[in-house]
C-alpha cells in the first residue's frame, strides 16, 4: 500500500458509475482509498464530520465528484490543509455549463479540476509518490504503458495506410 490515503467523496450514488474507473485505478497503484457519499447542500454536517476525522493524517488527497451545482469540491478545499481534486461528472442536460460550479471559484478555495476520473488518479498517485519511489515506479510503468498503446496504435495506422 502507498504512504498516502485518498478519500474519494461523491454528491450522490448516481456518481458511481463515473467513479467506478477512479476507485479500479486507485487499486491498481495500490493506493488506499475511503468512498463516501456526502452532499455539500443536503448533508453538510457529514461532509464536516468527514473532513474533521481526516485532518490528523500525514498523507491525504481528496477526490471530489459532484455535478450540477458543485458546491461539494469548494467545501472540502475550504475546510481542509490537504490538496483537493474536482472531478465533476459531465453532463450535456445543461450543455455542459454546470462545468463552470467547479472552475469558479470563490478567493481562497483551489479545488484542481481535472475532469477524467483516471487522470484524477494519477494526478494523486503523483502527488503521493514525491514521497514515495516505489510508487514514482508505477506511475511511470503506467505512462510508459499508456505511451506504448499510441505507438502501436501508430503502427497499426500506418500498416494500413500504407
Amino acid at each position: 500500500m502507498s504512504d498516502g490515503k485518498a478519500i474519494v467523496m461523491m454528491g450522490s450514488d448516481k456518481d458511481l458509475g463515473f467513479t467506478q474507473p477512479c476507485l479500479d485505478l486507485l487499486e491498481d497503484f495500490d493506493i488506499d482509498y475511503e468512498l463516501f457519499v456526502a452532499s455539500a447542500h443536503k448533508t453538510p454536517e457529514k461532509v464536516l464530520d468527514i473532513l474533521n476525522r481526516n485532518e490528523n493524517e500525514e498523507n491525504l488527497v481528496y477526490v471530489t465528484v459532484a455535478g450540477r451545482s458543485n458546491a461539494l469540491s469548494g467545501m472540502v478545499d475550504a475546510n481542509t490543509q490537504y490538496p483537493v481534486i474536482a472531478c465533476p461528472p459531465y453532463s450535456s442536460k445543461f450543455g455542459g455549463a454546470d462545468i463552470f460550479s467547479s472552475l469558479r471559484m470563490p478567493s481562497g478555495v483551489s479545488p484542481m479540476v481535472i475532469l477524467d476520473p483516471e487522470a484524477a488518479v494519477l494526478a494523486v498517485a503523483k502527488i503521493f509518490s514525491l514521497s514515495n519511489p516505489e510508487l514514482s515506479e508505477k506511475v511511470s510503468s503506467y505512462q510508459k504503458k499508456i505511451q506504448k498503446k499510441v505507438e502501436e496504435s501508430d503502427e497499426n495506422i500506418e500498416e494500413k495506410s500504407g
